[in-house]
C-alpha cells in the first residue's frame, strides 16, 4: 500500500503544468480543551481537482498527542463542491487516517457536509 501512495504522490507532483488540477495542501488541525493543548494533526497532501469540482488528496499525517509524542500516519480526502444556485454551493468530504499505519484495522473515517452562501 505504501508503494501505491508513493506512486500516486509522484504522479501528481510530476504532472505537467498544463494539467492544471494538481496541488499541494498543508493543513493543521489542533484540539484544545479550555486552555490546555490536547493534540494536533498536520497533513502534507498532494492532490488533484477535476473541472467538475471533485478532488482527491493523500499523504502523510504527522500526529502529536499531548503526553504521547509524535507519530506518522497516512491520511487522505475525497470531496466535491458544486453550485446549487447563483450564490449557493454545497460541499461534501470523506476523510480517512490510519491508526498504526494500517489500512486493515481501525481506519478512522470522517465526513464533512455543508452549504455556503456567498453575498457577492
Amino acid at each position: 500500500m505504501k508503494s501505491i501512495l508513493a506512486a500516486g504522490a509522484l504522479l501528481a507532483v510530476s504532472a505537467p503544468a498544463y494539467a492544471g488540477g494538481a496541488y499541494v495542501n498543508v493543513e493543521n488541525n489542533a484540539a484544545f480543551i479550555g486552555g490546555d493543548y490536547e493534540a494536533a494533526v498536520t497533513d502534507l497532501h498532494v492532490g488533484y481537482e477535476w473541472d467538475n469540482g471533485i478532488y482527491v488528496q493523500a499523504g502523510p499525517a504527522f500526529v502529536d498527542v499531548d503526553g504521547e509524542g509524535f507519530s506518522t500516519e497516512y491520511s487522505g480526502k475525497l470531496g466535491t463542491e458544486f453550485a446549487a444556485g447563483e450564490n449557493v454551493s454545497i460541499y461534501g468530504e470523506l476523510s480517512l487516517i490510519t491508526d498504526g499505519q494500517s489500512f486493515d484495522e481501525d481506519l478512522r473515517l470522517g465526513t464533512q457536509v455543508g452549504v455556503t452562501y456567498r453575498f457577492w
